[in-house]
């Protein structure tokens, strides 16, 4: 039986030289290395006790949704600015170059409610902990985030250090 690393593809020099680009795409081709990446994070699960999924733009949706159909829990979306219809709270933070602004529904998060976060990738994990701090900001409590890939490299957990975080793989690099 296949580990999930081995449905991982790496691009050496992928966006520049220097740098290894860890593609899920080859995940989520795969019937049984998606079945496994779904599987793999939602054991991650066993034993939290939450309420709700928030799943991060846009690979966040492709792994939150199937966990919190398979759990039976609700699944709330954080998007992009400006692509929710309803009234919305939202989190600028920074990038590497630049900005960016993500939102979530007003009413998407009760006070009192715990959530889990799930998204593909932590590196430096700034969209997630601008993810978290709006859950945080409806009154939801942050009991978990759930990545299937973590790139230690770039430090990203320490940045997150005040919640329980958990990746499937995990790399050395950046």
């Amino acid at each position: 039986m296949k580990k999930l690393e081995d449905y991982v593809r790496s691009i050496p020099d992928f966006p520049e030289p220097g740098i290894i680009f860890r593609d899920i795409t080859s995940i989520l081709q795969d019937a049984d290395g998606l079945q496994l990446a779904i599987d793999s994070m939602q054991e991650l699960l066993k034993g939290v006790d939450f309420d709700v999924i928030v799943g991060a733009e846009s690979r966040g949706f492709v792994f939150g949704a199937p966990i919190a159909y398979n759990l039976h829990k609700p699944f709330v979306l954080i998007r992009k600015k400006g692509k929710l219809p309803c009234e919305t709270v939202s989190k600028e933070y920074d990038l590497e170059y630049g900005s960016a602004e993500i939102e979530m529904h007003k009413d998407s998060i009760k006070p009192g409610q715990k959530v889990v976060l799930v998204d593909d990738l932590i590196a430096t994990g700034g969209t997630i902990q601008a993810a978290a701090e709006l859950v945080e900001s409806l009154g939801g409590q942050v009991v978990k985030i759930l990545f299937l890939m973590e790139l230690k490299g770039l430090k990203g957990r320490e940045r997150l250090k005040k919640y329980d975080v958990d990746s499937v793989i995990q790399y050395e690099g950046n």
